[in-house]
């Protein structure tokens, strides 16, 4: 098979490789997905850079895509996705879906529902999986209205689309006025621009006005002190990116006088705290909203070979839509 082989976590265009590797085998518990496609997304861009996971290399990257399951290992849950379409996620410690087969565990695969296609199934793992447990926790939590970062991104958008559904107001945070445009076009009611020289004291009064109690950053850095300081008391910040590459730098008052908090979240721990049935349950659920709320533009379809050029598309402006690697076209 053809894959794209990482031997180096510096970021360069050459430490990614077009190589040809043996087709694995499954073993108990696995299954064999032939890739039909595969997005970039923020985490891979920082994976290639050494910022995110790290997995012994070389290795395949890619972490989420689509396909056809082609071979089964033994137990039931792989018997029972053979010849089925899926999404799916690779494995914590393995190689991923930037190649023609992905062995992962069956546990880490969607099954799709008839009227989704693989292109549409490619990403619904990362982005809209996280936009709805992001929400869930929104909802289960009461929380009157939510503050969300980088609200321009893919992610940014289905968050925006998806607490529209569930009555729920977001104060999205921007850095340029043409991603608000952006956002107004989609019905957002309140975006800010952190670059605005007003913009601390706008957000702190849509926050208390709002009664803003939940923050979800993707950016990090100095962005999440400002959110921090700018919400009531008994604010509750969760960061799921770091878009800034840098670190928080917060200031204690907030923790010690207002209540506040500030956690983590990531995806695979919030799969591995649900049992199986509820996984699927809640996949098959979100599969009805991949046209409407969580929907994913896509703006280019390239094959493996031409990786670096689809690196290049995708870090030059990651708000205008997805870039997909299609590893078996006649599967798309």
């Amino acid at each position: 098979m053809r894959a794209l082989e990482l031997r180096a976590f510096d970021g360069k265009p050459e430490s990614l490789a077009f190589v040809e590797r043996a087709v694995p085998r499954p073993g108990q518990g696995q299954v064999l997905v032939r890739i039909a496609a595969t997005p970039i997304n923020p985490s891979d861009v920082m994976f290639l850079r050494g910022m995110y996971i790290k997995k012994p290399l070389p290795v395949i990257a890619g972490f989420e895509g689509s396909g056809i399951v082609v071979a089964a290992g033994s137990g039931f849950m792989p018997r029972l996705l053979m010849g089925k379409r899926v999404a799916c996620a690779a494995p914590y410690n393995g190689d991923g879906t930037w190649a023609e087969y992905m062995l992962t565990s069956a546990n880490f695969c969607i099954p799709l529902r008839k009227n989704i296609s693989l292109e549409q199934g490619a990403s619904l793992i990362v982005n809209p999986l996280t936009a709805w447990a992001l929400m869930e926790i929104a909802k289960r939590g009461r929380h009157r209205a939510v503050v969300q970062t980088a609200a321009a991104s893919a992610l940014g958008r289905m968050i925006l689309r998806l607490a529209k559904r569930f009555g729920i107001p977001v104060i999205n945070v921007v850095r340029r006025q043409e991603q608000i445009d952006l956002l107004q076009g989609l019905g957002a009611q309140y975006a800010l621009n952190s670059n605005a020289p007003n913009f601390d004291d706008d957000l702190k009064k849509l926050c208390h006005d709002l009664q803003a109690t939940l923050a979800f950053d993707a950016v990090a850095g100095e962005m999440t002190n400002r959110i921090l300081q700018a919400m009531p008391k008994q604010g509750r910040i969760i960061i799921y990116g770091a878009l800034s590459e840098q670190g928080c730098l917060l200031d204690p008052r907030a923790f010690i006088f207002d209540d506040k908090h500030v956690e983590g979240f990531w995806l695979s721990t919030w799969l591995q705290n649900r049992n199986p049935i509820n996984r699927v349950r809640t996949a098959m659920q979100m599969q009805k909203f991949l046209a409407t709320d969580l929907k994913t533009e896509i703006r280019a379809r390239l094959p493996l070979k031409e990786a670096a050029n689809g690196l290049e598309q995708y870090t030059g402006g990651m708000t205008e839509g997805k870039i997909l690697f299609i590893p078996n076209p006649n599967l798309v």
